[in-house]
């Protein structure tokens, strides 16, 4: 059946609508193609065609369905969290596109971090890398050390460090200094660190600070505490590109790092481009990136893994809201190709 849109502006999308039999022909290049004609509509408020279309794509992808359908799930809710900038007063839209991105239970966010670090390279080979390049550089330095880690999660990253170091220093210091937005994950975070150090006998500190969404990072990196006698390493792996939206903060940010006099500095970042201003082109860069992420998903785990739910749902699914529905000074991911860094 072939479906003219029309609504508030003076053109037309023709949009090819199959019922769902017919999408296996090829999913693919169907439901992407309408997922771009979805935000084509958006873009150009036709609100009612949007929403109409919104219905087809729902009734026609599923979070337990294959990679296309996940994919376009996972998309169609992200434009229809974008439809209520439309549809509601604008200061109140935005609260609600904040509230819903961000107001996720923690502690699934939490676990569907850990999940994607088990059962995905994408994260822990940054984190490994970015070791070797810590131990590297403090190699014939004190062996007091100090990382300074933005964002620090789980603290994940750093038992593999913390064994290395441990093996290669007659009693070593290390300080540990992690940023967060919830005082009780830090804790817990540094817990479990200080017993994983205390096995080794590595003495072992942690410090959490609260850096909270939206905080300047600036302010936070003062208040961090220095030692003369300590080798610092500071620590931004899938980090700095939160900072883009301002990039003379960001400037400033690393003015900051670099004024601390760290041994190395860490960055490691995805190649992607999320951070068009312009919403399609945005739009699109998000629909190719997120295809092959869900697509190495299927590859690599079986169709009814928990594990993957968590990770699409949770945690790439508030990804793409915030790349497809927020916008402005409320958007947060905002990665950029390699080229972009150097």
């Amino acid at each position: 059946m072939r479906s003219s849109f029309g609504g508030s502006s003076s053109h037309e999308v023709d949009v090819d609508i199959q019922p769902r039999s017919n999408f296996a022909a090829s999913p693919s290049l169907q439901m992407r193609q309408l997922l771009i004609s979805c935000a084509e509509l958006i873009s150009r408020s036709d609100l009612s065609a949007a929403h109409r279309l919104i219905s087809i794509l729902s009734s026609n992808s599923s979070p337990y369905g294959d990679s296309t359908e996940r994919l376009v799930h996972q998309f169609t809710r992200a434009l229809s969290l974008r439809l209520t900038r439309y549809t509601t007063a604008a200061a109140a839209s935005t609260s609600i596109i904040s509230t819903t991105i961000a107001g996720r239970d923690d502690a699934l966010v939490q676990s569907s971090y850990l999940s994607l670090n088990q059962v995905t390279p994408y994260i822990r080979f940054s984190q490994l890398t970015a070791n070797q390049a810590i131990l590297e550089a403090i190699d014939g330095a004190h062996h007091a050390i100090h990382i300074l880690d933005f964002d620090i999660m789980h603290g994940v990253q750093w038992p593999p460090l913390m064994q290395a170091v441990a093996e290669r220093y007659p009693l070593p210091t290390l300080r540990i200094t992690g940023t967060g937005s919830d005082l009780e994950i830090l804790r817990r975070t540094g817990d479990r660190l200080a017993k994983f150090a205390h096995s080794l006998g590595l003495r072992f500190q942690f410090h959490p600070l609260i850096l909270l969404p939206g905080e300047d990072p600036i302010s936070v990196a003062s208040s961090v505490l220095l030692l003369p006698d300590e080798t610092l390493a500071v620590n931004c792996v899938h980090y700095l590109h939160r900072l883009l939206r301002d990039r003379d903060r960001l400037a400033l940010f690393l003015h900051r790092i670099k004024a601390m006099s760290p041994r190395v500095v860490t960055v490691a970042e995805r190649e992607a481009n999320h951070n068009h201003p312009i919403f399609q082109q945005r739009f699109l860069e998000a629909v190719d990136h997120y295809a092959a992420v869900f697509d190495s998903l299927e590859a690599t785990l079986p169709p009814n893994s928990r594990e993957r739910l968590a990770v699409e749902q949770i945690w790439f699914g508030r990804e793409i809201a915030d790349i497809v529905a927020a916008e402005g000074e409320s958007r947060r991911e905002r990665h950029e190709r390699f080229r972009s860094w150097e």
